[in-house]
């Protein structure tokens, strides 16, 4: 059972650009964002604004489209998937012990990392023992995101020392969930590498929204926008594996694909984090990011909404996928300023 630290750590169009919208702490600049911006009402909204399909949209980072899209017409390939999506919403504990499941480990490490009386020595020589978890912790200390100082961090000694056991824990987790995203080489880079990405930056911002918005514990708002694509990924595991029935060249382009990628796999997140038994929160908040009708209400899932938008909407203006009108509206939905999301996108653009 995966325990303390899940109890507190822890969507494709084509490459046209839209016209018409529809519906972090270290950094000095993010201080200063927080130290500026008002604190945000989190009265609930009747309805989502009227603005861009950016979820929709955020799937033309993932599929080169070629073919036109099909509207609500499904191909051969999004009706395999979509039957398999169906099955796994139905049996949900088949995806968590099979396709993605959880790393046993995790629960050990978290307990010895939050407990303060643990000691140093015999934590560092427990994740020595995992030498592919020693280096992506590196990576993450070294990473332009995380670096605190121009000297490499070349140890866990060293990790430890000049990130402290709160930060170092986070690392660890993130580089943990990591290895659920593993994926066929030829095919990470369209799909894994942009989600992981997409995810960080979800995790990422919702640790530095949390507080802002509404007194959540950063932590436990990290984890949930780390986790909150988990069924995205599931999803697309088994498009690879639909790949191998579907015709050549066949790839995923009509809108039901789309409305399936975003509020299924929103809802299969919410069942995996059911069966991976983290707290009752995770599958609340994440049940109401499913509801892709309406903003949610509930604070935590405000926090995710919220970084979710900002993420997506950077890694389309990276892209060149969204107009300045577009954009602009999309900002508003946010509840930023445009200087405010520039320096986020700033951020965002080095992970």
């Amino acid at each position: 059972m995966v325990i303390k630290l899940l109890q507190k750590i822890f969507n494709i169009r084509d490459n046209a650009v839209v016209s018409q919208p529809k519906s972090f702490t270290q950094n000095p600049e993010l201080q200063q964002i927080s130290s500026t911006k008002p604190k945000a009402s989190l009265e609930p909204l009747s309805s989502v604004t009227d603005s861009v399909d950016v979820s929709a949209l955020f799937y033309s980072l993932l599929f080169p489209v070629r073919e036109k899209d099909q509207g609500g017409v499904a191909n051969n390939l999004e009706k395999n998937v979509i039957g398999d999506v169906e099955r796994a919403l139905s049996s949900p504990m088949a995806i968590a012990e099979n396709v993605l499941k959880l790393p046993t480990r995790m629960a050990e490490l978290d307990k010895k990392l939050g407990d303060e009386s643990a000691d140093i020595k015999v934590l560092l020589e427990l994740m020595q023992k995992d030498p592919v978890l020693s280096v992506e912790v590196l990576k993450l200390c070294n990473s332009p995101v995380f670096k605190r100082s121009e000297r490499e961090v070349t140890s866990l000694q060293q990790a430890f020392v000049q990130l402290g056991r709160d930060q170092l824990r986070r690392f660890v987790t993130t580089s943990l969930v990591r290895e659920m995203i593993e994926i066929k080489p030829i095919y990470y880079r369209r799909f894994g590498l942009q989600i992981w990405r997409h995810s960080m930056q979800v995790a990422f911002l919702s640790s530095e929204l949390a507080g802002e918005l509404s007194n959540e514990d950063p932590d436990t708002a990290f984890m949930l926008g780390l986790l909150h694509d988990v069924g995205k990924i599931a999803i697309f595991k088994m498009l690879l594996d639909g790949f191998n029935l579907a015709d050549p060249g066949e790839l995923p382009c009509s809108s039901l694909f789309r409305q399936v990628m975003t509020s299924k796999s929103l809802s299969l997140s919410a069942l995996l984090a059911r069966c991976w038994q983290l707290p009752a929160s995770f599958e609340t908040s994440l049940n109401a990011l499913a509801n892709t009708s309406a903003k949610p209400t509930e604070r935590l899932a405000v926090v995710v909404w919220q970084a979710n938008l900002i993420s997506e909407c950077s890694m389309l203006h990276q892209a060149g996928k969204l107009d300045e009108v577009c954009l602009n509206r999309l900002i508003i939905d946010a509840d930023l300023t445009r200087e405010e999301f520039d320096l986020f996108h700033e951020k965002l653009k080095t992970f």
